[in-house]
């Protein structure tokens, strides 16, 4: 009969309580109590037990790890085992390498991902169009598309969206929560890739440059961006007109015409727009926020466009020139809308009238006289305007600032016009610098334009 204090010991049955398998009594000299044979229930110091035997112990006890809840460990001989009743630990390796960029992950079906940016397969196919993913989550996010299904509200404006991470997003306009923190100065953003982006301004570092024209830049997207000023490519095409664009923004701000819909509304004043950086720069008109800074002056900005416009001041830098006359600007956007006064193009048409227009602004201004609309207005006075550039020029009224300033003289104003009048005195021209585009009218001033336009 065998001896009671050594049955049972095996640490894959339920009930058993020893957590050293060490001798039972004293004096005994047996260190290992092996199970698995009937009979077999000692090994003697000297080992006589085959490795092989040892070895499939050591499996079996190793197998019961999870149903025991504890750990099995060697200490002092290799036959000497101990079961410890703790939780495993958790197991952080990651044994999937991918062997084009050293890429690991944990697990098989991530790597099977991973590779297809290196393959382009894109097995995942749309039943509706010829669009085609590489993942199935972008093909679900595609399908919605064709369905228009869009299950996730906001439950303080309406706005619906297909994606309950796009919902998570704009709440935080709400909230005002930017939980993704710079550690190196007091930058705070709502999303992790604004933050990552922001990064690379302390590091300066731009690892992406254009083959074409040696443009460098810190972020992968923009030097995609960029590639298409010179390939002419346009992949974002309108599902319901014939418009292509060369920005998904671009695309998604041209369908809000088709919808109508303006689902980000400012609380202050009721302004609603289609696309949330709209809001977010004109939410700037209330708070005064200026984020945008100039890293060789004083100036600050409310938008990063109107900074981009500034540094060119201290650059000097124009390298967009017109074929026809030599006229050369900063922005590529300016050279678009000069080319339009050789052509005579006017591609802006009022959907109400038929008026047109070289620039869009000049249609936005004129479509403001048939709704009547005045989005923006003064936190100060009530005051309200149909254009933000009408508001920004009142705030000054309040604020007492005057940011143009005369180079010839200490001369400052409020408006550029104004500045504008004034230089005239230094150099005594008088050119009609503002043209009617609709007859050949002109004047030396805005508002006498803008008159004559009414």
């Amino acid at each position: 009969m065998a001896d009671p204090s050594s049955e049972g010991l095996r640490p894959c049955h339920p009930g058993n309580e020893t957590e050293d398998l060490g001798p039972s009594h004293p004096g005994d000299e047996t260190e290992g109590l092996l199970t698995g044979h009937p009979g077999n229930e000692t090994i003697s110091r000297e080992g006589q037990t085959a490795d092989a035997g040892r070895q499939q112990d050591w499996e079996e006890a190793a197998s019961c790890q999870e149903t025991f809840h504890g750990k099995v460990r060697k200490t002092g001989s290799s036959s000497h085992q101990r079961v410890e009743s703790r939780m495993p630990e958790v197991n952080t390796e990651k044994p999937f390498m991918c062997g084009e960029c050293g890429f690991r992950t944990a697990k098989k079906s991530h790597l099977s991902q991973h590779m297809r940016t290196h393959t382009g397969e894109k097995p995942y196919k749309c039943d509706q169009c010829d669009y085609s993913a590489a993942r199935k989550s972008h093909l679900d996010r595609h399908l919605t598309k064709h369905t228009g299904e869009k299950p996730y509200m906001c439950g303080e404006c309406g706005y619906r969206t297909a994606r309950k991470s796009h919902l998570s997003r704009h709440m935080k306009t709400h909230i005002g929560k930017k939980p993704y923190k710079c550690d190196q100065c007091d930058y705070s953003a709502t999303q992790k890739y604004h933050l990552d982006s922001h990064l690379l301004k302390h590091t300066g570092e731009k690892p992406y440059m254009c083959g074409e024209c040696g443009y460098r830049t810190a972020d992968r997207s923009h030097l995609s961006r960029h590639m298409r000023t010179h390939t002419g490519e346009k992949p974002y095409k309108c599902d319901q007109c014939d418009y292509s664009a060369a920005e998904k923004c671009a695309l998604v701000r041209h369908l809000t015409k088709h919808t109508g819909e303006k689902p980000f509304v400012c609380r202050e004043c009721g302004f609603r727009t289609a696309l949330k950086f709209t809001l977010l720069n004109h939410m700037r008109t209330h708070t005064g926020e200026k984020p945008y800074k100039c890293d060789q002056c004083d100036y600050s900005a409310a938008s990063k466009s109107t900074l981009d416009d500034h540094i060119t001041k201290h650059t000097g830098e124009k390298p967009y020139m017109c074929g026809e006359c030599g006229y050369r600007t900063a922005k590529k956007s300016h050279l678009l809308k000069h080319m339009r006064t050789h052509t005579g193009e006017k591609p802006y048409k009022c959907d109400q009238c038929d008026y047109s227009a070289t620039c869009k602004s000049n249609l936005d201004r004129h479509l403001a006289k048939h709704t009547g609309e005045k989005p923006y207005m003064c936190g100060e006075c009530g005051y309200r305007a149909a254009h933000k550039s009408d508001l920004s020029m009142h705030m000054r009224t309040h604020t007492g600032e005057k940011p143009y300033k005369c180079h010839q003289c200490d001369y400052v104003a409020a408006r550029k016009s104004h500045l504008d009048q004034h230089v005239l005195r230094h150099t005594r021209e008088k050119p009609f610098k503002f043209k009617c585009d609709q007859c050949d009218y002109s004047a030396t001033r805005k508002s006498s334009l803008e008159d004559h336009l009414g």
